[in-house]
């Protein structure tokens, strides 16, 4: 009896969630304040109506560049929140340098809207990720993200290679001895650690250490 009802229930139920429209979130974005986001959304609603899709949120960041990190766009951040919270189901975009010129952030951003099973639509390059062609974008940009990210560490080691070689001290300057018996003196008549950071003209982190070494 339970199998039977199972093949009977089990069709409906899965007709029933791919019945259920996608839930879409807009991002718009033009980086001259005179200008307007309403013809990406026009165009974007419209493709959004054509696919049955549920708008839920738009997300816009006025008069701002794609250059710029996230966390100097708050309509891309809390895009990406509320992508990680699951919140809809894809975003769409009038084009890729909507989303960021950085590549390294652009990489970022396409990583984390799979990682949090988000499909990805840009209007411009017919991208649809929803799709099978379009989820081998995903995977294309993962490589592209691992492969800049492996050249940049190599850059990073080679540079650190060339300055030892030339006998560059790498790290921090050491505190010279007189800049610390001043801080120590300073420190010793219980003055507070950003007073003596001002006065000396060092960091409050020299001051902490050489505070901490006083005291054990």
């Amino acid at each position: 009896m339970l199998a039977l009802l199972t093949l009977v229930c089990l069709p409906a139920m899965e007709a029933n969630i791919a019945s259920k429209p996608k839930r879409a979130a807009l991002y718009l974005r033009v980086s001259t304040d005179g200008r307007t986001v309403d013809n990406q959304r026009l165009a974007l609603e419209a493709v959004c109506e054509q696919r049955g899709w549920q708008m839920v949120q738009v997300y816009a960041d006025n008069g701002i560049s794609g250059a710029k990190g996230r966390n100097q766009r708050p309509g891309l951040d809390a895009l990406m929140k509320d992508a990680s919270r699951g919140r809809f189901d894809v975003v769409m975009a009038w084009a890729l340098d909507r989303l960021g010129r950085s590549l390294l952030d652009l990489l970022d951003t396409l990583g984390e809207l799979e990682a949090a099973g988000v499909a990805l639509v840009l209007h411009e390059q017919a991208i649809d990720t929803t799709t099978p062609a379009g989820r081998m974008f995903f995977q294309i940009t993962g490589a592209f993200a691992e492969f800049e990210r492996a050249m940049i560490r190599s850059r990073v080691r080679a540079g650190l290679d060339r300055a030892k070689a030339r006998g560059v001290r790498l790290g921090r300057s050491r505190t010279g001895a007189k800049v610390e018996a001043a801080i120590r003196a300073r420190l010793a008549v219980g003055e507070g650690v950003k007073k003596v950071a001002k006065a000396v003209g060092v960091g409050n982190g020299t001051v902490s250490r050489i505070k901490a070494a006083m005291v054990t």
